[in-house]
């Protein structure tokens, strides 16, 4: 067990890494007080669940249309460099929330500009973290700082949402405006006090035409890379859609008020927390553990459907939460060790396009279902399509000659010049 929990936290032994982890734990939980004042304030204003599936969809529109760019970005420049500006770029949304709530001008029109300015940066920002990764730990430690780097996520669920419920239920919502923008001076500090020295930075590549084209090119001869990226994509538009779904079922199905909603994130965020340590302690990731990830994160959301009370649906979200992660980490980690490293830019953009750029296609679809049919209907079906995508992607790892229980490693190919 000693081990095991050595090896989970064996990234931390890296000092930037170490400055980086607690960077993003302050900047990630500011960023989910935002989105849990975000979403209760589109309720506040429209008392509709299209509507906040509409919000969620603006903030991932720019990922969807302009995320393969963002990769090309993120591949010409150093990516510590990047990330200072795209950090400081983001306060700025939040600082324009905070004021326009503080003074009762805001309005749904203002709030989803707003939301939609920061998805613009989150474009730049998400492939540039991404690739960042292995920079900071090579390539023997990403699986493991994928994996803490999602603990930081999910522990950022719990503490941001407790956060926001306390300032919601006393003060109101404008306050959690203000703490997200001040969040990002952790993470901008902890970029700049790094030792450039120490890090691994990836060839810079020289600005050129085609650039987005070649890295199609290149996943699309490459099956290591084009069927974790398409499993991820349906899982991504149809099942991971609680920002939209959780506040649905505790104010719909449950009838709760915001303390409902954040005990749901809370119970979730544990279990994601204890898959991401679980899932960091593997030496390798495999194609089998995709597969096995979406099958239970798939199965586990149609019993969620099922659950007869906000009891039993938090303690259903324990074990998803870790499915969810366990799915999530495992591909972000497979592409990483598969990817060449001029390339790696582009492709974790491309992750980030299906991942998170699904959500304005799925977001307004599932919440439209969860208006028309409950909140129940759409974790069943987001569940059954994460069970049906896990065995397409089975099959099409044994029909490419990929073996299942063989350790990911680097794919040369022609296309990556």
């Amino acid at each position: 067990m000693s081990g095991a929990l050595r090896r989970s936290f064996s990234s931390l032994s890296i000092p930037n890494y170490r400055r980086y982890f607690s960077g993003q734990i302050v900047s990630v939980s500011g960023t989910w007080v935002q989105t849990v004042a975000e979403t209760w304030l589109v309720l506040q204003l429209t008392n509709s669940g299209f509507a906040v599936g509409v919000a969620a969809a603006l903030q991932f529109a720019p990922m969807l249309l302009a995320g393969a760019w963002g990769g090309a970005v993120a591949d010409r420049f150093p990516k510590r460099r990047l990330l200072t500006i795209t950090q400081l770029s983001m306060a700025l949304p939040a600082l324009a929330l905070f004021t326009l709530t503080a003074t009762g001008a805001i309005a749904l029109w203002m709030l989803y500009l707003l939301i939609f300015a920061r998805g613009v940066v989150l474009a730049i920002d998400n492939p540039a973290r991404q690739a960042f990764l292995v920079e900071l730990v090579g390539p023997d430690n990403v699986l493991n700082a994928v994996s803490l780097n999602s603990a930081v996520i999910n522990s950022a669920r719990i503490i941001g949402p407790a956060i926001a419920g306390v300032l919601i239920t006393t003060v109101g919502v404008a306050p959690c405006f203000a703490v997200n923008a001040l969040s990002f001076l952790a993470m901008i500090a902890a970029l700049r006090r790094m030792d450039r020295r120490a890090l691994n930075p990836a060839p810079v590549t020289e600005r050129a035409p085609g650039q987005v084209r070649s890295a199609l090119r290149y996943v699309r001869a490459t099956p290591q890379l084009w069927i974790p990226l398409a499993l991820t994509a349906v899982v991504g538009t149809f099942t991971f859609n609680f920002q939209i779904l959780l506040p649905l079922l505790a104010s719909f199905t449950f009838h709760g008020d915001a303390g409902v909603y954040a005990t749901l994130t809370t119970a979730m965020g544990v279990g994601a927390i204890a898959g991401a340590l679980a899932n960091g302690a593997r030496a390798r990731v495999k194609p089998a553990m995709l597969v096995g990830a979406s099958l239970a994160f798939g199965a586990l959301m149609v019993a969620l459907a099922g659950a007869p009370s906000e009891l039993v649906a938090a303690v259903a979200l324990v074990p998803i939460g870790a499915a969810s992660v366990a799915f999530s980490a495992s591909v972000n980690s497979a592409l990483q060790l598969a990817v060449a490293p001029a390339m790696r830019g582009r492709v974790m953009a491309l992750y980030s396009v299906v991942f998170l750029g699904s959500t304005p296609i799925g977001a307004p679809l599932m919440g439209w279902l969860a208006n028309a049919a409950g909140p129940r209907a759409a974790f069943a079906l987001g569940g059954a399509v994460a069970v049906a995508a896990g065995l397409a992607a089975r099959a099409a790892f044994a029909r490419n000659g990929i073996e299942a229980k063989r350790p990911v490693t680097a794919v040369e190919t022609p296309a990556a010049a």
